[in-house]
């Protein structure tokens, strides 16, 4: 690809991402994601409707009136964005492939987090940790992030999320916010995932397109597998292999979202048939108010 058309390439994404910062997530991202603690700020005057629990007695005392100590929200976060770039994610029967609509999510959550003046980092993964970019803060930094989900080149095709938590965990030593966007198509990664879950605050993403959950009628239908290269013949035509198709597909996604229950850890379920950021709005919606509650 010229290196025009992947600036322009870019530069489209950046101005998706921002135009849904502005238009759908507005101020959710800063009131879902709180910071560690508080930290003191200042000592002012006191004022009336302040709390008097905040009275600085010692200065109080040498001044001979009411002071205040004011304390700030400790706001930095730490944001990792772990993205999926196994074959599969190559997908897509809908408007987008798979990697498009991590590639969308991923650069609205990355603009999010810099606009909060956090710091956003970047994880590819395969069957292996592909690449591994450190959380820093700044617009070039995260247009930098941009470009790597773009244009990311896997070596592998395989998928191995196990790995990819297991790597997380390591590297990052305070709890952090982590957004693992996956089509989930593993084995084995339970233990991983629940102890991510426990360590930071990990939301899962996962990507589904229409056609893995429901196969058409069309008769003698060849598939083959974007990861192993595995070809399997289905004949469509047949009710009972339709059926039991979408019955292994929904099997699939209903472990994810029992293990994320169980494991106390927030979904977003996307598919490439549109409507990503509105799901990604919705999930914001949704944790705002229960906040609220709690």
């Amino acid at each position: 690809m010229l290196p025009r058309e992947l600036l322009r390439q870019v530069r489209r994404l950046q101005l998706r991402a921002r135009r849904a910062i502005e238009d759908l997530l507005g101020g959710e991202y800063h009131s879902v994601f709180k910071g560690a603690g508080i930290a003191f700020e200042e000592v002012r005057e006191y004022q009336p409707g302040d709390d008097i629990r905040t009275i600085d007695w010692n200065v109080t005392a040498r001044m001979g009136h009411p002071f205040i100590k004011r304390f700030v929200e400790e706001r930095e976060l730490t944001v990792m964005l772990a993205v999926d770039g196994s074959g599969s994610q190559a997908f897509g029967t809908g408007f987008h492939q798979k990697r498009q609509v991590a590639a969308e999510l991923a650069a609205v959550l990355a603009f999010s987090a810099i606009t909060n003046n956090d710091r956003v980092g970047l994880l590819h993964f395969t069957d292996q940790v592909e690449s591994f970019v450190p959380p820093r803060k700044g617009v070039r930094h995260v247009l930098r992030l941009i470009r790597e989900v773009l244009f990311f080149q896997p070596q592998s095709k395989g998928t191995c999320i196990r790995e990819a938590l297991r790597v997380i965990n390591r590297v990052l030593h305070r709890r952090a916010i982590v957004f693992l966007i996956s089509d989930f198509v593993d084995n084995d990664y339970d233990q991983a995932f629940r102890q991510t879950g426990r360590r930071h605050d990990l939301i899962a993403v996962p990507i589904r397109d229409p056609r893995e959950m429901e196969l058409p009628k069309v008769g003698l239908l060849q598939l083959e597998d974007a990861e192993t290269g595995r070809l399997v013949l289905l004949d469509t035509n047949s009710k009972q292999v339709r059926e039991q198709f979408a019955r292994r597909a929904s099997e699939r996604r209903d472990q994810l979202r029992q293990l994320a229950q169980s494991s106390r850890v927030d979904l977003i379920e996307v598919s490439t048939d549109g409507g990503h950021l509105e799901a990604l709005v919705k999930f914001f919606h949704l944790r705002q108010r229960r906040l609220r509650r709690t």
